[in-house]
């Protein structure tokens, strides 16, 4: 049986102030949140998450990664920097990195590797924009951006990581996949991993990144290949965010 996941991605929204008025509101909450939860904060303010959890069921994440562990990158961050915050999940194939950044499959096939080899979890996010979907090309773009993890690490890495499927044409925009749409990508992306292992592709859970909030969760969640949510702008809320933790 997988549990629940729900992971808010801040992406570059906090303050020091929002952040402390967050996290404790999120966990005044927690009591009866039954949901794993993890919070990805951008990477100044991993230190003051981390303090601020501790001895808490609130685990930490951040939102990307080098693929180099050390050396000469002005400006970037390795994953064992983020381990040294506490941090055990890292976010990496974001549509905003893929889109505004250039990431190609290959470059988030090796970021994911570079999460795993360092004790990480990886959220792996694939998915399709507006024209891809209208043009009957979801699984196409999906498959592609899957294999290319699998080409690099093989399946058995995905024992150790959360794959987001995130519509690009509906972060953001207000718009959401119908449960049916979703359902039926979900089920497709377990079906893919199931060509290499059938009990991989049952124990890994897949979370819905595309416009989740505290009014359409549960029915998202209820979805039998749905196992939670990666929650953008709803995460930025202590009382949405933990309605969405509740709907599992």
């Amino acid at each position: 049986m997988r549990k629940t996941i729900v992971a808010g991605n801040w992406k570059m929204n906090a303050s020091k102030e929002s952040v402390n008025s967050l996290i404790n509101g999120i966990l005044s909450g927690m009591s009866d949140v039954s949901s794993d939860v993890i919070v990805c904060a951008p990477f100044p303010y991993l230190s003051q998450v981390e303090a601020l959890i501790i001895n808490s069921d609130l685990m930490l994440g951040a939102q990307n990664l080098n693929v180099n562990s050390k050396g000469a990158f002005t400006g970037e961050v390795s994953a064992e920097m983020i381990k040294d915050f506490g941090a055990q999940h890292v976010l990496v194939g974001h549509s905003e990195r893929r889109s505004l950044y250039g990431e190609t499959s290959t470059i988030v096939a090796e970021k994911t590797k570079a999460a795993v080899d360092a004790g990480l979890t990886p959220i792996l996010c694939v998915g399709e924009s507006f024209e891809e979907r209208e043009s009957g090309n979801t699984e196409a773009v999906v498959e592609e951006q899957l294999n290319a993890v699998v080409g690099l690490l093989g399946i058995e890495a995905f024992n150790g990581i959360i794959v987001a499927y995130e519509p690009v044409w509906a972060i953001g925009t207000g718009l959401t996949a119908t449960p049916e749409q979703a359902q039926s990508v979900h089920l497709f992306i377990r079906n893919l991993l199931a060509g290499s292992s059938e009990s991989i592709a049952q124990n890994t859970p897949i979370l819905y990144g595309g416009s989740m909030n505290a009014g359409n969760a549960a029915d998202l969640i209820s979805c039998s290949d749905i196992d939670g949510g990666l929650i953008g702008g709803a995460a930025l809320k202590a009382e949405d965010f933990l309605q969405i933790c509740k709907a599992g």
